[in-house]
């Protein structure tokens, strides 16, 4: 993991990125890979970031994430791909 965040910030020094920038897209993306993990919950992603809720929400609003863009993720798909997956699922079995 090292090797890649490494060449991560190797990538975004060589191009220009500003330390604030690259600062604030790394915490809004793990913030949101918190709150994926936890289905949107955000008492669940602070208690597992080691923060509080309101925090965790504040900083949300900083990096203009918001919960619908969360749970937008997080929807079923379209009847028509369910009816795609369930039969491949009955398939495999």
């Amino acid at each position: 993991m090292k090797r890649e965040l490494d060449t991560l910030v190797n990538q975004m020094y060589s191009t220009g990125v500003a330390f604030e920038d690259a600062v604030r897209q790394f915490q809004r993306q793990f913030l949101l890979e918190a709150l994926l993990a936890n289905r949107g919950n955000q008492c669940k992603a602070a208690e597992e970031l080691g923060m509080h809720r309101n925090t965790l929400s504040r900083k949300m609003a900083e990096l203009g994430l918001g919960v619908a863009e969360v749970r937008a993720s997080l929807k079923r798909p379209v009847r028509s791909e369910r009816l795609v997956y369930s039969g491949l699922r009955q398939q495999i079995r």
